[in-house]
């Protein structure tokens, strides 16, 4: 036990790092969603594990679970269809991929649509808005 607060502990090899074992993704159209990670990003679903409201995948180093929005905490009129990307999110989960050019070119040739950055960076959005970032090894 270190009482000196998380620097001391640190310094006093007392202090194990986190590690990001996995995220949830909050959805409204559970079923759409996993076809989408699933068939279009290609992740593997974890079957024994799938139930009603929860749908995790193997990302290869992490896990992604997207959980079902209770039906009655969904705002009428805030379907799917109508949402715009949401780049001021908190949050943008980042892929890893072999190539962001070709990985793009696949994703639009799916009908993904994608952000172009001026800096050069692509960010993709899934059927419900949420927008995640590609990048290369």
């Amino acid at each position: 036990m270190c009482d000196g607060g998380w620097e001391a502990c640190r310094a006093h090899g007392n202090f194990t790092a986190m590690q990001l074992q996995g995220a949830v993704l909050f959805v409204r159209d559970l079923e759409r969603m996993a076809a989408f990670y699933r068939d279009v990003l290609g992740f593997a679903p974890i079957a024994d594990e799938r139930s009603d409201v929860w749908a995790p995948f193997d990302t290869g180093g992490t896990r992604l679970g997207l959980h079902a929005i209770p039906r009655e905490m969904v705002c009428e009129g805030d379907t799917p269809s109508a949402l715009r990307p949401r780049e001021g999110g908190p949050i943008r989960l980042d892929f890893l991929v072999a190539d962001v050019k070709r990985e793009v070119e696949r994703l639009e040739s799916l009908g993904v649509t994608v952000l172009r950055k001026p800096w050069g960076a692509c960010h993709v959005v899934d059927p419900e808005g949420n927008v995640f970032g590609l990048s290369s090894v």
